[in-house]
């Protein structure tokens, strides 16, 4: 199997967070002047799944998924100690941890600053992203510290199959230890929508794609790569779209609370250099080699925030805290990621070459 191409990153990976806060801009600025028009939208609902937000996180999540590729589980064990750190961290150690930080913060260090019922909600967005490792971006970040590509794609490929498995029993669990109420039909149904439809979905459209290359005599990454670029625009519009909405919503709260988005954002920053610095600090002690140690670490501070956020609008809605919250990871992800590129990068030399 030949490593996926990586591009470099694009303007709009780059500048994210620049993105990102434009769209929760026009959101509070929508919601503050079309309340109607946004309650409106609120409605289109069909059994607790918002059926505009569904469609949404479908664009975001399809392209993502094309670039899932089952062939590569053959090389599941080329690399067994960075895909060990991988699963341990990522599903052993990360959801806990920020199920911890949450109620740390939210019911001891921030209560008196906040009602009950809203910090209930914030932690509740906190465990869905610790539960939701990267699917995407760790592409990109794994380009930018000049990982493994083939061992990327392999780390990617087995934590969206554990995923579909193991995301709905770890966030009932520590919702439920947490004392936050969650049916489980909706969130067994928000895996399906969010998961296993669209990875259903890109591992038909990749294998459609490749028979297609080789009748044409073309190489199938490379035909796959097209693809995803091609579609890449409707991600893009997804995700700022999704933002606009959920702060349409939460354009009030915003107003009058600005300082919740900050309050949110501390633990996920602890969370991120934690978890990051446990994973990076097993990988050097275990002698792992970088381009490989890099992105093993680096998928477990990223998140898939895309699940985690339709996740918290089919348990929550669209105007609960928990799906601020997720949004919040979504705003501080991309300057921190960098960060740790960069701090990834500075200390290659500690580590085992290829």
């Amino acid at each position: 199997m030949s490593p996926p191409a990586q591009p470099g990153m694009a303007l709009f990976e780059r500048w994210l967070s620049l993105w990102i806060a434009l769209a929760i801009a026009a959101g509070v600025a929508l919601g503050s002047l079309l309340p109607a028009g946004v309650a409106l939208l609120a409605g289109f609902e069909v059994a607790s799944v918002n059926l505009l937000v569904a469609l949404l996180v479908w664009a975001m999540v399809y392209p993502m998924m094309v670039n899932v590729d089952p062939r590569s589980l053959g090389h599941v064990g080329d690399r067994p100690k960075g895909m060990a750190i991988t699963l341990v961290v990522n599903w052993l150690i990360k959801p806990f941890s920020m199920a911890a930080l949450g109620v740390l913060f939210f019911e001891v260090v921030f209560a008196d600053w906040l009602a009950p019922a809203d910090a209930q909600q914030y932690l509740a967005g906190l465990i869905l992203l610790g539960a939701a490792p990267c699917t995407a971006m760790v592409f990109v970040w794994s380009h930018l510290t000049r990982g493994d590509a083939t061992y990327t794609l392999v780390q990617v490929t087995v934590n969206d199959l554990v995923m579909v498995v193991a995301f709905a029993p770890i966030v009932a669990l520590l919702l439920g230890v947490t004392d936050i109420e969650v049916p489980w039909s909706t969130l067994v149904l928000s895996v399906v929508l969010y998961v296993v439809v669209p990875l259903s979905a890109g591992l038909a459209t990749r294998a459609a794609l490749m028979r297609r290359a080789r009748r044409a005599g073309r190489a199938p990454a490379a035909e796959v790569e097209r693809f995803t670029a091609a579609v890449k625009p409707a991600s893009i519009v997804g995700l700022l779209a999704t933002v606009v909405l959920l702060f349409a919503f939460q354009g009030e709260v915003i107003l009058e609370q600005p300082e919740v988005i900050a309050l949110i954002s501390v633990p996920l920053l602890i969370q991120s250099y934690g978890i990051f610095l446990l994973a990076f600090g097993a990988a050097w002690l275990w002698r792992v080699p970088y381009p490989v140690a890099a992105p093993c670490a680096l998928i477990g501070t990223s998140n898939f925030f895309e699940l985690a956020v339709a996740v918290a609008i089919s348990l929550f809605g669209l105007d609960s805290g928990a799906a601020l919250a997720t949004v919040v990871g979504v705003l501080v992800e991309v300057p921190v990621m960098l960060s740790l590129v960069a701090l990834a990068n500075r200390w290659r030399g500690a580590f085992p070459p290829a």
